[in-house]
């Protein structure tokens, strides 16, 4: 896949492809509130399993419906409860494991921080600790959810700095942001905010860059897959 040929490459990305997978999700992360960042929360750890996006939306989808959108409400709606909404939303291979996380992250999340995330966050002495928070909420929830959790936090949490995916990193290889004997992630992900600066973007519309990678890159991995066929 070859780059776009634009003005303004990132920025082109992302009208092309989209931003935030929170905000297409009608989760409003600017407005800052514990609600918001808990249901993006919900939303990562659907996300973060080895299912399809639009799978993963829907469900995120039927939560909503049925208003179980805060730890009290995954607590109270209890294992069976859970199981019904994963499978109307076609979470059916993981609906078992996934109901019995829902239950054991919640009530780590309630009894060790109240069912709060901003005070998971405000406990957290740095990055690491703060990841390390989120995995230790319960098994399951392992690097990959925490990065996304994490990467559309970027700008509200202070402590929010993940480091890219590779899927990020791999998009912005096959798009030209980055050499593509670049290895040092902490540098990728200077350069790729440069170049987001760089087109007179501001640092909280970062995620949106990062958001559109990943969606270039889930491209580039189908395509690659169907390749091998």
């Amino acid at each position: 896949m070859q780059a776009p040929v634009t003005g303004h490459e990132a920025r082109d990305l992302v009208e092309r492809l989209g931003g935030r997978f929170s905000q297409a999700l009608g989760i409003d992360l600017n407005s800052r509130t514990p609600g918001e960042t808990y249901k993006w929360f919900l939303a990562a750890v659907l996300f973060g399993a080895r299912i399809s996006e639009t799978i993963a939306a829907r469900t995120y989808r039927e939560f909503v419906l049925a208003n179980v959108v805060s730890p009290q409400a995954v607590l109270e709606t209890g294992w069976y409860g859970l199981v019904e909404i994963l499978d109307r939303g076609g979470y059916v291979r993981y609906d078992y494991k996934t109901a019995t996380k829902l239950l054991d992250v919640n009530k780590a999340l309630t009894d060790q921080y109240a069912g709060s995330l901003y005070k998971l966050h405000e406990m957290a002495l740095d990055l690491p600790d703060l990841e390390q928070r989120i995995r230790n909420l319960g098994k399951g929830i392992g690097e990959i959810t925490a990065n996304i959790f994490l990467r559309e936090m970027r700008g509200i949490w202070p402590k929010a700095e993940p480091l890219p995916s590779g899927l990020v990193i791999d998009a912005a290889k096959a798009l030209g942001f980055i050499s593509e004997d670049m290895q040092d992630k902490q540098r990728i992900l200077a350069l790729l905010q440069e170049k987001w600066w760089g087109e007179g973007m501001d640092s909280k519309h970062f995620a949106d860059f990062e958001a559109a990678l990943v969606r270039y890159g889930k491209i580039m991995r189908k395509t690659w897959s169907a390749a091998r066929r």
